[in-house]
């Protein structure tokens, strides 16, 4: 495992062959966060952004980034995806931190690792564009892998 796969013989990148793999159920869960201040907390909770209801907005980005990973991650294969769940916690004891869940789950070659990254990773940066005009002071992450399931690696839980 210490050996990176994604170069060729001529040392050039390339797409990993994964046609010798078994098809498995695999299961990605990643985190992401987002620390807003009073007033962003406030319109979010209250729905009360005049650009709409941003959980829902960010929750349905999430959902296409993670659809769409292997356009931005130029060597990750194209999946069908069978399911993804984006959640979402409040933080508010002195801070106030929105922490964001992306789960993803495929049955397939390869794992769902870097769609449920992107995926929690895209929910954030959507909460930052609608509501930057209030503060650009928001701090996003961190950002990571808490379990993966599946494949020849086997299970992963932080």
């Amino acid at each position: 495992m210490n050996q990176l796969t994604h170069f060729n013989d001529e040392g050039r990148a390339h797409m990993v062959d994964v046609s010798a793999k078994e098809v498995t159920a695999r299961t990605a869960v990643a985190v992401s966060s987002i620390e807003v201040n009073h007033m962003i907390y406030d319109q979010i909770i209250n729905q009360s952004n005049r650009k709409g209801d941003v959980l829902a907005v960010a929750q349905v980005a999430g959902i296409m980034a993670a659809k769409d990973t292997s356009r931005i991650i130029p060597m990750c294969h194209p999946l069908a995806l069978s399911g993804i769940n984006i959640s979402f916690s409040w933080e508010t004891d002195e801070k106030y931190i929105l922490h964001i869940e992306c789960t993803v789950k495929t049955k397939g070659l390869t794992g769902v690792e870097m769609e449920a990254l992107t995926g929690a990773s895209v929910t954030a940066l959507t909460i930052y564009d609608m509501t930057k005009a209030v503060d650009k002071g928001m701090i996003i992450g961190p950002t990571y892998l808490i379990h993966k399931s599946g494949g020849k690696s086997g299970d992963f839980s932080r």
